[in-house]
């Protein structure tokens, strides 16, 4: 992730799975322990997860088809109306409130032995319990993170709509195998939480794949490291650019730091209702171009991968 606690990770392309083959990691951990597990002070203490930075190495392009575009659903708006924001906007909390502010979440984990945190969004989906997040925020260094849970409407060490444990978490073939930073997209299947599905409780954001580039987009996480810490929601907005460097990844200047992993980005954003398609995540930034954040193209294996977490 960037300057302050997002590092680049830019890893060669080795040779991936068979375009669709999405390997996953499935969650032994019951949800009521899950739920004890993440208390109000563990939550608050869990650190964003920051990424190792290798030497840059160019990647293989990122695969593209043709256009797919997902509505969002909506269910009944929070009670604060949303408003427009200040455009551009490098980082700053968001007030305007609308649905991003019940689909938008922080992600809690277990990897190597200590808590950790990203974001993530709840989307639109057949099993309405799919929820998208960078690939890093479910699976890194070869392992898959433990006791994961997705808390939407976070606000500090708050879960208003629950704490939603994964049953399966799941990432591109290409992240699976070699962690190429071009597909560092992941998505977990999360179980119903007192009877309900995920996205009959909070809504689900719209999604567009293979859309194009150098698009009016919104940015949105829960970044943890200096100068935030993980308590609100933050937001950036502007016009993106494609990454002129080493990746094939949507660039956005922002400032938003470790802990912001995963959270989405927006094409086509509604400030009135507060919904969008989604069309990449926080992924990383390089450490020699601060204030900039990157995310990756939503293409062919994007959109596979999608597929495959809303029919699990």
């Amino acid at each position: 992730m960037t300057a302050a606690g997002l590092l680049a990770l830019l890893l060669p392309a080795t040779p991936a799975g068979a375009a669709g083959v999405h390997h996953g990691h499935r969650s032994p951990a019951p949800q009521t322990a899950l739920d004890a597990f993440w208390t109000a002070e563990r939550m608050r203490a869990a650190k964003p997860l920051d990424l190792a930075a290798p030497a840059p190495r160019s990647t293989a392009a990122v695969r593209h088809g043709a256009p797919l575009t997902v509505a969002p659903t909506l269910t009944r708006l929070p009670k604060t109306p949303a408003r427009p924001g200040a455009l551009p906007q490098a980082g700053g909390p968001w007030t305007g409130g609308g649905a991003v502010t019940k689909t938008t979440g922080r992600v809690f984990f277990t990897y190597q032995g200590r808590t950790a945190a990203c974001s993530g969004d709840a989307v639109t989906s057949g099993n309405k319990s799919t929820v998208l997040t960078a690939g890093h925020c479910v699976k890194l260094g070869g392992v898959w993170h433990t006791d994961w849970v997705f808390v939407p409407g976070y606000h500090d060490g708050q879960a208003p709509y629950g704490k939603w444990a994964a049953t399966k978490t799941l990432s591109t073939p290409q992240w699976t195998a070699s962690e190429d930073i071009n597909y560092d997209v992941g998505a977990a299947v999360v179980a119903p939480l007192d009877g309900k599905k995920l996205t009959d409780v909070v809504g689900g954001q719209g999604l567009s794949f293979n859309s194009g580039y150098n698009k009016a987009m919104y940015a949105f996480g829960f970044p943890a490291a200096a100068p935030y810490d993980g308590s609100k929601l933050i937001y950036c907005g502007g016009t993106t650019f494609k990454d002129p460097l080493f990746s094939g990844d949507h660039g956005l200047d922002c400032n938003m730091t470790g802990g912001s992993s995963g959270g989405p980005w927006f094409a086509s954003f509604d400030e009135k209702t507060g919904t969008g398609l989604q069309t990449s995540v926080n992924s990383f930034g390089y450490q020699f171009w601060p204030h900039t954040m990157f995310g990756p193209y939503f293409g062919d294996d994007a959109k596979n991968l999608y597929t495959t977490a809303q029919g699990t």
